[in-house]
């Protein structure tokens, strides 16, 4: 379900292009998570209070204005009929720009008007989103911990639940860390935490282990804990213990 998520997620995203001001670092394509309603969320569209948001619980997406709400089933819908019905809830909404599928990134999988969404696994879409409360709930714990500024977003084109926060101390270091979809670096959800130097990655290679999760050094470097078996506290942990090492 990992890959019709993240499909559906790039309407949500077109919907930044779209209609949010855009921002230099792309920020205007990024979604909240809702906690308590487990959904995925735009920022407030055509500076308006409207909002499409994007259902673990239903597989739906919802599009919400100040005095309504209307409601899309994905499953058996196809791309072009969702398309069809985002550009009737904008125009309903007073919306006078035109919605545009258009995102400037590549995704791992194709998409055309022909392609049909698919609830394939219902338990697995609540595994996902119970992972995805897990990864905001770890890392607003871990931020306002240590007195860091970040917003908690997911990024569309890699499908991340990510913050970024300037440590501020002598050595200027920022980090980078989040939950990751499964990828090259592992074949499951995993938890990770990078550190820059300006513009790049500190090297880890000489760091001294981690007693939760691995550095890594070859292409990403920084630490990864796969999700499996993470709670909040030793999730927590591992950051904790990775940003040690880095201000030493």
């Amino acid at each position: 379900m990992t890959t019709q998520m993240h499909l559906a997620a790039q309407y949500l995203a077109a919907a930044g292009i779209s209609f949010v001001e855009k921002k230099d670092d792309d920020s205007h394509t990024n979604l909240g998570f809702s906690v308590e309603k487990g959904t995925l969320y735009t920022r407030k569209l055509d500076n308006k209070p409207i909002v499409l948001s994007l259902s673990y619980d239903l597989f739906t997406l919802e599009w919400n204005d100040s005095s309504s709400k209307s409601t899309l089933r994905l499953d058996g819908t196809t791309h072009a009929e969702v398309l069809q019905w985002i550009n009737r809830m904008a125009t309903n909404s007073n919306i006078t720009v035109p919605y545009s599928y258009e995102i400037h990134y590549e995704l791992p999988y194709q998409i055309n008007d022909d392609y049909v969404f698919k609830l394939e696994d219902a338990s697995a879409l609540q595994q996902l989103k119970e992972q995805r409360i897990l990864a905001h709930t770890v890392l607003r714990e871990f931020l306002d911990k240590n007195k860091l500024d970040s917003e908690i977003r997911i990024w569309p084109h890699h499908f991340d639940t990510g913050a970024f926060a300037p440590l501020e101390d002598e050595a200027g270091l920022s980090i980078g860390l989040g939950l990751a979809i499964p990828d090259t670096a592992h074949n499951e959800y995993y938890f990770y935490i990078s550190a820059y130097q300006g513009h790049d990655s500190v090297d880890t290679a000489n760091f001294k282990s981690l007693s939760l999760g691995e550095w890594k050094n070859e292409g990403f470097k920084g630490a990864i804990l796969p999700v499996s078996g993470v709670h909040k506290n030793n999730g927590v942990t591992f950051f904790e213990e990775a940003l040690s090492i880095y201000k030493k």
